[in-house]
Protein backbone atom coordinates (compact mmCIF):
# COMPACT_ATOMS: atom_id res chain seq x y z
CA UNK A 1 0.00 0.00 0.00
CA UNK A 2 1.34 3.39 -0.96
CA UNK A 3 1.90 5.75 1.95
CA UNK A 4 -0.67 8.52 2.14
CA UNK A 5 -0.64 11.68 4.26
CA UNK A 6 -4.15 11.58 5.69
CA UNK A 7 -5.79 14.83 6.84
CA UNK A 8 -5.05 15.36 10.51
CA UNK A 9 -5.87 17.65 13.39
CA UNK A 10 -2.97 18.32 15.77
CA UNK A 11 -3.64 18.74 19.49
CA UNK A 12 -0.80 19.73 21.83
CA UNK A 13 -0.98 18.13 25.26
CA UNK A 14 2.40 19.04 26.73
CA UNK A 15 2.52 20.97 29.98
CA UNK A 16 4.10 23.95 28.24
CA UNK A 17 1.29 24.20 25.73
CA UNK A 18 -1.51 23.46 28.12
CA UNK A 19 -1.83 27.06 29.32
CA UNK A 20 -2.37 28.13 25.71
CA UNK A 21 -4.90 25.42 24.83
CA UNK A 22 -8.55 25.15 25.83
CA UNK A 23 -9.11 22.04 27.94
CA UNK A 24 -12.21 20.25 26.65
CA UNK A 25 -14.06 18.41 29.39
CA UNK A 26 -16.91 15.93 28.99
CA UNK A 27 -19.78 17.70 30.82
CA UNK A 28 -21.05 14.44 32.34
CA UNK A 29 -17.64 13.69 33.85
CA UNK A 30 -17.16 17.30 34.93
CA UNK A 31 -20.47 17.23 36.80
CA UNK A 32 -19.55 14.02 38.61
CA UNK A 33 -16.17 15.46 39.56
CA UNK A 34 -18.00 18.40 41.10
CA UNK A 35 -20.12 16.06 43.20
CA UNK A 36 -17.15 14.59 45.08
CA UNK A 37 -17.49 16.03 48.58
CA UNK A 38 -14.81 16.67 51.19
CA UNK A 39 -17.49 16.50 53.90
CA UNK A 40 -18.72 13.16 52.61
CA UNK A 41 -15.17 11.80 52.56
CA UNK A 42 -14.61 13.01 56.13
CA UNK A 43 -17.77 11.18 57.19
CA UNK A 44 -16.61 7.95 55.54
CA UNK A 45 -13.19 8.10 57.23
CA UNK A 46 -14.68 8.97 60.62
CA UNK A 47 -17.01 5.99 60.40
CA UNK A 48 -14.17 3.66 59.48
CA UNK A 49 -12.09 4.91 62.43
CA UNK A 50 -15.04 4.36 64.78
CA UNK A 51 -14.52 0.59 64.61
CA UNK A 52 -11.43 0.95 66.83
CA UNK A 53 -9.22 -1.38 64.84
CA UNK A 54 -9.66 -2.96 61.43
CA UNK A 55 -6.84 -5.43 61.87
CA UNK A 56 -7.15 -8.48 59.61
CA UNK A 57 -6.94 -10.85 62.60
CA UNK A 58 -9.37 -8.91 64.82
CA UNK A 59 -12.40 -10.63 66.37
CA UNK A 60 -14.75 -11.49 63.47
CA UNK A 61 -17.73 -11.89 65.80
CA UNK A 62 -17.71 -8.44 67.41
CA UNK A 63 -20.62 -6.43 65.95
CA UNK A 64 -19.09 -3.03 66.76
CA UNK A 65 -15.31 -3.38 66.65
CA UNK A 66 -12.86 -4.86 64.20
CA UNK A 67 -12.53 -5.63 60.52
CA UNK A 68 -15.68 -7.71 60.09
CA UNK A 69 -17.88 -4.98 61.58
CA UNK A 70 -16.26 -2.37 59.30
CA UNK A 71 -16.75 -4.58 56.25
CA UNK A 72 -20.45 -4.94 56.99
CA UNK A 73 -20.74 -1.15 57.27
CA UNK A 74 -19.08 -0.66 53.88
CA UNK A 75 -21.38 -3.30 52.40
CA UNK A 76 -24.41 -1.38 53.71
CA UNK A 77 -23.09 1.80 52.07
CA UNK A 78 -22.72 0.00 48.75
CA UNK A 79 -26.22 -1.46 49.11
CA UNK A 80 -27.55 2.03 49.83
CA UNK A 81 -26.02 3.32 46.59
CA UNK A 82 -27.39 0.32 44.68
CA UNK A 83 -30.89 1.69 45.23
CA UNK A 84 -30.04 4.76 43.14
CA UNK A 85 -28.43 2.81 40.30
CA UNK A 86 -31.47 1.56 38.41
CA UNK A 87 -30.48 -2.03 39.10
CA UNK A 88 -26.97 -1.67 37.66
CA UNK A 89 -25.07 -1.86 40.98
CA UNK A 90 -24.78 -5.03 43.04
CA UNK A 91 -22.77 -5.47 46.24
CA UNK A 92 -21.31 -8.42 48.10
CA UNK A 93 -18.51 -9.58 50.34
CA UNK A 94 -16.31 -12.00 48.40
CA UNK A 95 -15.41 -14.39 51.23
CA UNK A 96 -12.82 -17.10 51.73
CA UNK A 97 -10.81 -18.60 54.61
CA UNK A 98 -7.12 -18.04 55.33
CA UNK A 99 -4.95 -20.77 56.81
CA UNK A 100 -1.96 -19.96 59.06
CA UNK A 101 1.10 -19.20 56.95
CA UNK A 102 3.85 -18.99 59.57
CA UNK A 103 4.36 -15.33 58.72
CA UNK A 104 1.62 -12.75 59.37
CA UNK A 105 -1.35 -15.10 59.76
CA UNK A 106 -1.22 -17.27 62.89
CA UNK A 107 -4.77 -18.64 62.98
CA UNK A 108 -7.57 -19.76 60.67
CA UNK A 109 -9.10 -16.46 59.62
CA UNK A 110 -12.27 -15.58 57.68
CA UNK A 111 -11.46 -13.08 54.93
CA UNK A 112 -13.48 -10.92 52.59
CA UNK A 113 -13.19 -8.17 50.00
CA UNK A 114 -16.19 -5.82 49.96
CA UNK A 115 -17.13 -5.32 46.32
CA UNK A 116 -19.67 -3.24 44.42
CA UNK A 117 -20.05 -3.96 40.70
CA UNK A 118 -21.54 -1.27 38.46
CA UNK A 119 -22.53 -3.35 35.46
CA UNK A 120 -21.91 -1.80 32.05
CA UNK A 121 -24.95 -1.00 29.94
CA UNK A 122 -23.49 -2.55 26.77
CA UNK A 123 -24.01 -6.34 26.97
CA UNK A 124 -21.32 -6.84 24.33
CA UNK A 125 -18.68 -4.88 26.23
CA UNK A 126 -16.74 -7.14 28.60
CA UNK A 127 -14.21 -4.51 29.72
CA UNK A 128 -13.72 -4.05 33.46
CA UNK A 129 -12.16 -1.10 35.30
CA UNK A 130 -11.38 -1.56 38.98
CA UNK A 131 -10.64 0.89 41.79
CA UNK A 132 -9.43 -0.22 45.22
CA UNK A 133 -8.36 0.84 48.69
CA UNK A 134 -7.50 -1.48 51.59
CA UNK A 135 -9.83 -1.48 54.56
CA UNK A 136 -7.54 -3.13 57.15
CA UNK A 137 -5.36 -1.18 59.60
CA UNK A 138 -2.46 -1.86 61.96
CA UNK A 139 -0.14 -0.41 64.63
CA UNK A 140 3.62 -0.88 65.05
CA UNK A 141 3.45 -4.64 65.68
CA UNK A 142 1.77 -6.08 62.59
CA UNK A 143 0.44 -8.98 64.72
CA UNK A 144 -1.21 -6.74 67.33
CA UNK A 145 -4.90 -7.35 66.66
CA UNK A 146 -6.36 -5.76 69.80
CA UNK A 147 -4.82 -2.28 70.10
CA UNK A 148 -6.64 0.71 68.68
CA UNK A 149 -5.51 1.23 65.08
CA UNK A 150 -7.50 4.16 63.63
CA UNK A 151 -6.09 3.78 60.12
CA UNK A 152 -7.55 7.14 59.10
CA UNK A 153 -5.14 7.79 56.25
CA UNK A 154 -3.66 4.28 55.86
CA UNK A 155 -5.90 3.32 54.34
CA UNK A 156 -9.15 4.88 55.47
CA UNK A 157 -8.42 7.52 52.84
CA UNK A 158 -8.31 5.00 49.98
CA UNK A 159 -11.35 3.11 51.24
CA UNK A 160 -13.29 6.35 51.68
CA UNK A 161 -12.36 7.32 48.11
CA UNK A 162 -13.75 4.01 46.85
CA UNK A 163 -17.00 4.52 48.80
CA UNK A 164 -17.36 8.09 47.55
CA UNK A 165 -16.67 7.07 43.96
CA UNK A 166 -19.39 4.46 44.24
CA UNK A 167 -21.80 7.03 45.71
CA UNK A 168 -21.35 9.42 42.79
CA UNK A 169 -20.78 7.05 39.88
CA UNK A 170 -23.55 4.56 40.67
CA UNK A 171 -26.10 7.13 39.47
CA UNK A 172 -24.63 7.27 35.96
CA UNK A 173 -24.73 4.56 33.25
CA UNK A 174 -21.45 3.52 31.64
CA UNK A 175 -21.03 1.14 28.69
CA UNK A 176 -18.24 -0.79 30.47
CA UNK A 177 -18.22 -2.27 33.97
CA UNK A 178 -16.63 -0.55 36.99
CA UNK A 179 -15.84 -2.46 40.19
CA UNK A 180 -15.34 -0.67 43.52
CA UNK A 181 -13.54 -2.79 46.12
CA UNK A 182 -12.42 -2.39 49.73
CA UNK A 183 -9.64 -4.96 49.88
CA UNK A 184 -8.72 -6.84 53.07
CA UNK A 185 -5.44 -8.19 54.37
CA UNK A 186 -3.07 -5.69 52.77
CA UNK A 187 -1.05 -5.21 55.95
CA UNK A 188 -0.68 -8.99 56.38
CA UNK A 189 0.82 -9.43 52.91
CA UNK A 190 -1.50 -8.18 50.13
CA UNK A 191 -3.79 -11.13 50.87
CA UNK A 192 -7.07 -9.75 49.54
CA UNK A 193 -5.45 -8.32 46.44
CA UNK A 194 -3.77 -11.64 45.65
CA UNK A 195 -7.12 -13.39 46.02
CA UNK A 196 -8.89 -10.92 43.73
CA UNK A 197 -6.10 -10.80 41.13
CA UNK A 198 -6.06 -14.58 40.90
CA UNK A 199 -9.84 -14.60 40.60
CA UNK A 200 -9.56 -12.12 37.72
CA UNK A 201 -6.92 -14.23 36.01
CA UNK A 202 -8.78 -17.51 36.47
CA UNK A 203 -12.00 -15.91 35.29
CA UNK A 204 -10.25 -14.40 32.25
CA UNK A 205 -11.56 -10.96 33.12
CA UNK A 206 -10.94 -8.31 30.50
CA UNK A 207 -9.53 -6.07 33.23
CA UNK A 208 -8.04 -3.07 31.42
CA UNK A 209 -7.05 -0.95 34.41
CA UNK A 210 -6.74 -1.02 38.19
CA UNK A 211 -6.34 2.18 40.22
CA UNK A 212 -5.11 1.31 43.70
CA UNK A 213 -5.42 4.12 46.26
CA UNK A 214 -3.30 3.76 49.36
CA UNK A 215 -2.51 6.73 51.65
CA UNK A 216 -3.96 9.65 49.67
CA UNK A 217 -5.29 12.04 52.31
CA UNK A 218 -2.43 13.86 54.06
CA UNK A 219 -0.40 16.78 52.74
CA UNK A 220 2.79 17.13 54.80
CA UNK A 221 6.16 15.61 55.61
CA UNK A 222 8.04 16.56 58.79
CA UNK A 223 11.29 15.26 57.25
CA UNK A 224 11.25 17.73 54.36
CA UNK A 225 9.15 20.46 56.04
CA UNK A 226 6.89 20.44 52.97
CA UNK A 227 3.13 21.00 53.13
CA UNK A 228 1.49 20.74 49.72
CA UNK A 229 -1.93 19.51 48.62
CA UNK A 230 -1.44 20.18 44.90
CA UNK A 231 0.57 17.10 43.90
CA UNK A 232 -0.11 13.35 44.04
CA UNK A 233 2.09 10.44 42.97
CA UNK A 234 1.21 7.60 40.62
CA UNK A 235 3.61 4.64 40.77
CA UNK A 236 3.90 2.33 37.77
CA UNK A 237 6.11 -0.50 36.60
CA UNK A 238 7.91 0.00 33.30
CA UNK A 239 9.24 -3.39 32.12
CA UNK A 240 6.79 -6.03 33.41
CA UNK A 241 8.40 -8.84 35.34
CA UNK A 242 5.99 -11.39 33.87
CA UNK A 243 7.32 -10.90 30.32
CA UNK A 244 9.07 -13.84 28.69
CA UNK A 245 12.66 -13.50 27.54
CA UNK A 246 11.61 -13.27 23.89
CA UNK A 247 9.14 -10.47 24.59
CA UNK A 248 11.68 -8.66 26.76
CA UNK A 249 14.22 -8.86 23.94
CA UNK A 250 11.75 -7.22 21.58
CA UNK A 251 11.10 -4.48 24.15
CA UNK A 252 14.82 -3.77 24.45
CA UNK A 253 15.35 -3.77 20.70
CA UNK A 254 12.83 -1.00 20.13
CA UNK A 255 13.50 0.93 23.32
CA UNK A 256 10.08 0.27 24.87
CA UNK A 257 11.28 -0.26 28.45
CA UNK A 258 9.23 2.76 29.47
CA UNK A 259 6.05 1.74 27.68
CA UNK A 260 4.56 -1.21 29.52
CA UNK A 261 0.82 -1.35 30.07
CA UNK A 262 1.00 0.01 33.61
CA UNK A 263 3.22 2.89 32.52
CA UNK A 264 0.69 3.72 29.79
CA UNK A 265 -2.05 3.72 32.43
CA UNK A 266 0.04 6.11 34.54
CA UNK A 267 0.41 8.52 31.60
CA UNK A 268 -3.33 8.31 30.97
CA UNK A 269 -4.00 9.01 34.65
CA UNK A 270 -1.85 12.11 34.50
CA UNK A 271 -3.39 13.52 31.34
CA UNK A 272 -7.04 12.86 32.19
CA UNK A 273 -6.74 13.57 35.91
CA UNK A 274 -5.19 16.98 35.32
CA UNK A 275 -7.79 17.71 32.64
CA UNK A 276 -10.64 17.57 35.15
CA UNK A 277 -9.18 18.44 38.55
CA UNK A 278 -7.91 21.96 39.08
CA UNK A 279 -4.82 22.68 41.20
CA UNK A 280 -3.63 19.08 41.10
CA UNK A 281 -0.47 17.79 39.41
CA UNK A 282 -0.22 14.04 38.91
CA UNK A 283 3.46 13.14 39.35
CA UNK A 284 4.57 9.98 37.59
CA UNK A 285 7.08 7.92 39.60
CA UNK A 286 9.01 5.37 37.56
CA UNK A 287 8.95 2.46 39.97
CA UNK A 288 6.32 -0.03 40.99
CA UNK A 289 6.23 1.15 44.62
CA UNK A 290 8.18 2.90 47.36
CA UNK A 291 11.20 1.51 49.20
CA UNK A 292 10.41 -1.14 51.85
CA UNK A 293 6.68 -1.02 51.05
CA UNK A 294 4.15 -2.89 48.93
CA UNK A 295 0.72 -2.20 47.54
CA UNK A 296 -2.39 -4.00 46.33
CA UNK A 297 -1.69 -3.17 42.69
CA UNK A 298 1.34 -5.49 42.60
CA UNK A 299 -0.55 -8.83 42.52
CA UNK A 300 -2.37 -7.52 39.45
CA UNK A 301 0.82 -6.30 37.78
CA UNK A 302 2.53 -9.67 38.27
CA UNK A 303 -0.45 -11.39 36.63
CA UNK A 304 -0.27 -9.17 33.56
CA UNK A 305 -2.97 -6.59 34.31
CA UNK A 306 -2.33 -2.84 33.95
CA UNK A 307 -2.29 -1.45 37.50
CA UNK A 308 -0.92 1.60 39.30
CA UNK A 309 -0.61 2.82 42.87
CA UNK A 310 -1.83 6.32 43.79
CA UNK A 311 -0.25 7.83 46.92
CA UNK A 312 0.08 11.27 48.47
CA UNK A 313 3.17 13.29 47.59
CA UNK A 314 4.50 13.88 51.13
CA UNK A 315 4.07 10.96 53.53
CA UNK A 316 4.20 11.46 57.28
CA UNK A 317 5.57 8.24 58.77
CA UNK A 318 4.69 9.29 62.32
CA UNK A 319 1.09 8.74 61.24
CA UNK A 320 1.52 5.29 59.65
CA UNK A 321 1.85 1.89 61.35
CA UNK A 322 2.31 3.53 64.75
CA UNK A 323 1.23 2.72 68.30
CA UNK A 324 -0.84 5.63 69.61
CA UNK A 325 1.44 7.72 71.81
CA UNK A 326 3.25 11.02 72.35
CA UNK A 327 7.01 10.69 72.45
CA UNK A 328 9.61 13.49 72.63
CA UNK A 329 6.88 15.99 71.89
CA UNK A 330 5.72 14.15 68.72
CA UNK A 331 2.22 12.71 68.54
CA UNK A 332 2.19 9.34 66.79
CA UNK A 333 -0.87 7.69 65.32
CA UNK A 334 -3.04 7.64 62.20
CA UNK A 335 -5.80 10.02 63.31
CA UNK A 336 -8.49 11.83 61.35
CA UNK A 337 -7.21 15.18 62.62
CA UNK A 338 -4.00 14.81 60.63
CA UNK A 339 -5.81 14.57 57.28
CA UNK A 340 -6.55 17.18 54.59
CA UNK A 341 -9.99 16.42 53.20
CA UNK A 342 -9.85 18.92 50.38
CA UNK A 343 -6.71 17.13 49.20
CA UNK A 344 -8.52 13.81 49.53
CA UNK A 345 -11.39 15.30 47.50
CA UNK A 346 -9.05 16.23 44.66
CA UNK A 347 -7.37 12.84 44.63
CA UNK A 348 -10.75 11.08 44.65
CA UNK A 349 -11.99 13.32 41.83
CA UNK A 350 -8.88 12.45 39.82
CA UNK A 351 -9.78 8.76 40.16
CA UNK A 352 -13.30 9.48 39.02
CA UNK A 353 -12.18 11.35 35.91
CA UNK A 354 -9.91 8.49 34.85
CA UNK A 355 -12.44 5.73 35.54
CA UNK A 356 -15.31 7.57 33.87
CA UNK A 357 -13.28 8.51 30.81
CA UNK A 358 -12.15 4.91 30.38
CA UNK A 359 -15.60 3.42 30.91
CA UNK A 360 -17.20 5.86 28.43
CA UNK A 361 -14.47 5.43 25.79
CA UNK A 362 -14.51 2.89 22.97
CA UNK A 363 -12.37 -0.20 23.32
CA UNK A 364 -8.74 0.05 22.25
CA UNK A 365 -7.91 -0.18 18.54
CA UNK A 366 -6.65 -3.57 17.37
CA UNK A 367 -3.56 -4.74 15.53
CA UNK A 368 -1.69 -1.43 15.69
CA UNK A 369 1.47 -1.55 13.59
CA UNK A 370 4.18 0.81 12.45
CA UNK A 371 5.46 0.25 8.90
CA UNK A 372 9.06 -0.93 9.15
CA UNK A 373 9.92 -2.34 5.74
CA UNK A 374 12.12 0.53 4.61
CA UNK A 375 14.28 3.38 5.85
CA UNK A 376 12.35 6.64 5.87
CA UNK A 377 12.11 9.84 7.86
CA UNK A 378 8.32 9.64 7.83
CA UNK A 379 6.29 7.25 10.02
CA UNK A 380 3.23 5.32 8.85
CA UNK A 381 0.91 3.58 11.30
CA UNK A 382 -2.02 1.27 10.60
CA UNK A 383 -4.64 -0.23 12.88
CA UNK A 384 -8.03 -1.88 12.94
CA UNK A 385 -11.21 -0.70 14.64
CA UNK A 386 -11.97 -1.91 18.17
CA UNK A 387 -13.56 -5.33 18.35
CA UNK A 388 -17.17 -5.08 17.23
CA UNK A 389 -18.83 -6.11 20.47
CA UNK A 390 -16.98 -3.72 22.73
CA UNK A 391 -18.14 -0.64 20.84
CA UNK A 392 -21.63 -1.74 19.82
CA UNK A 393 -24.15 1.05 20.08
CA UNK A 394 -21.43 3.72 20.30
CA UNK A 395 -20.16 5.98 17.59
CA UNK A 396 -16.41 6.24 17.28
CA UNK A 397 -15.41 9.73 16.26
CA UNK A 398 -11.97 8.60 15.17
CA UNK A 399 -8.50 7.98 16.51
CA UNK A 400 -5.64 9.85 18.11
CA UNK A 401 -2.08 9.07 17.15
CA UNK A 402 0.06 10.06 20.12
CA UNK A 403 3.67 11.15 19.83
CA UNK A 404 6.49 11.99 22.19
CA UNK A 405 10.25 12.33 22.04
CA UNK A 406 12.07 9.24 23.28
CA UNK A 407 13.31 10.97 26.43
CA UNK A 408 9.97 12.64 27.23
CA UNK A 409 7.91 11.22 30.12
CA UNK A 410 4.40 11.71 28.72
CA UNK A 411 2.71 12.23 25.35
CA UNK A 412 3.40 15.63 23.79
CA UNK A 413 1.14 15.71 20.73
CA UNK A 414 -2.06 14.12 19.47
CA UNK A 415 -2.92 13.82 15.80
CA UNK A 416 -6.59 13.16 15.07
CA UNK A 417 -7.83 11.15 12.09
CA UNK A 418 -11.02 9.32 11.18
CA UNK A 419 -9.08 6.82 9.05
CA UNK A 420 -7.47 3.50 9.97
CA UNK A 421 -3.97 4.71 9.21
CA UNK A 422 -1.84 7.80 9.30
CA UNK A 423 1.51 8.96 7.91
CA UNK A 424 3.38 11.61 9.87
CA UNK A 425 6.47 13.62 8.86
CA UNK A 426 8.34 12.45 11.96
CA UNK A 427 10.91 9.68 12.13
CA UNK A 428 10.07 6.55 14.10
CA UNK A 429 13.73 6.53 15.11
CA UNK A 430 13.30 9.77 17.05
CA UNK A 431 9.82 9.45 18.56
CA UNK A 432 7.51 6.99 20.25
CA UNK A 433 3.96 6.61 18.93
CA UNK A 434 0.69 5.08 20.13
CA UNK A 435 -2.92 4.98 18.96
CA UNK A 436 -6.15 5.36 20.91
CA UNK A 437 -9.79 5.29 19.86
CA UNK A 438 -11.96 8.31 20.74
CA UNK A 439 -15.74 8.61 21.18
CA UNK A 440 -18.00 11.35 19.87
CA UNK A 441 -17.84 12.93 23.34
CA UNK A 442 -14.03 12.92 23.28
CA UNK A 443 -13.44 9.99 25.67
CA UNK A 444 -10.19 8.22 24.77
CA UNK A 445 -9.29 4.57 25.17
CA UNK A 446 -5.97 3.56 26.64
CA UNK A 447 -3.11 3.97 24.13
CA UNK A 448 -1.79 1.00 22.17
CA UNK A 449 1.92 0.91 21.29
CA UNK A 450 2.45 -0.26 17.68
CA UNK A 451 4.42 -3.35 16.85
CA UNK A 452 6.73 -3.30 13.82
CA UNK A 453 4.99 -4.66 10.74
CA UNK A 454 5.28 -4.97 6.99
CA UNK A 455 2.49 -3.62 4.85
Amino acid sequence: MKNVFFPIVLVFISMAARSQTTIVRDPVIAQMVGEISADSLRSHVTNLVSFGTRHTLSNPNDPKRGLAAAQKWVLRKFQQYARQSGGRLTAQIDSWTLQPDGKRVDQVTPMGNVMATLKGTDPNDDRIFLVSGHIDSRVTDVMNRTADAPGANDDGSGTAAVIELCRVMSKVPFPATIIFVAVSGEEQGLLGANHLAQRAKDGKWNLEALLNNDIIGSNNSPDTKITDNTRVRVFSEGLPGYQTDSVAANIRQYGLENDGKSRQLARYTKEVGERYVDQLEVVMVYRNDRYLRGGDHTPFVTRGFPAVRITEMNENFAHQHQDLRTQDGVEYGDYVKFMDFDYLRKNTAMNLAVLANLAKAPAMPQNVTVEARSLTNATTLFWQAPKAGASAGRKIKGYYVLMRETHWPFWQKKFFTDKLGLTLPYSKDNYFFAVQAVSEEGNESLPVIPRPGLR
